[in-house]
């Protein structure tokens, strides 16, 4: 009996992979060991970074909540330890957008758990 190969499926697989690769420079678009090596990396990234995105942005909030409370005479870590302590349910994303965009409202915050 004949060996039997799937080559619609086989075909159908190349197909999604180089789609996939679309866009890409050179050899990496259109030749299937080089484009399948280019998706498989770029697949990686971006699920790493998917991760290193929320890293950052809590990062950008704390720099952004600290550079707000030091305007007030306090430090981040000061600032939250009250706010905490005070109970307020404001995260850090919302924190970052008073005292980014809204200082006034941020000042607020601020008398409140002084």
């Amino acid at each position: 009996m004949p060996r039997s190969v799937n080559s619609v499926a086989s075909r159908a697989r190349r197909k999604k992979v180089m789609k996939q690769a679309k866009g890409y420079f050179g050899r990496r678009k259109n030749v299937w060991t080089v484009a399948k090596n280019a998706v498989e990396k770029a697949m990686l990234y971006a699920y790493r970074d998917r991760r290193n995105k929320k890293r950052n942005f809590r990062s950008l909030w704390i720099t952004r909540i600290n550079a707000g409370a030091r305007l007030q005479g306090m430090s981040y870590s000061q600032f939250m330890g009250k706010v905490k302590a005070n109970n307020i349910e404001l995260n850090r994303k919302v924190l970052a957008d008073l005292a980014m965009n809204h200082p006034e409202a941020f000042k607020a915050v601020v008398q409140k758990i002084k």
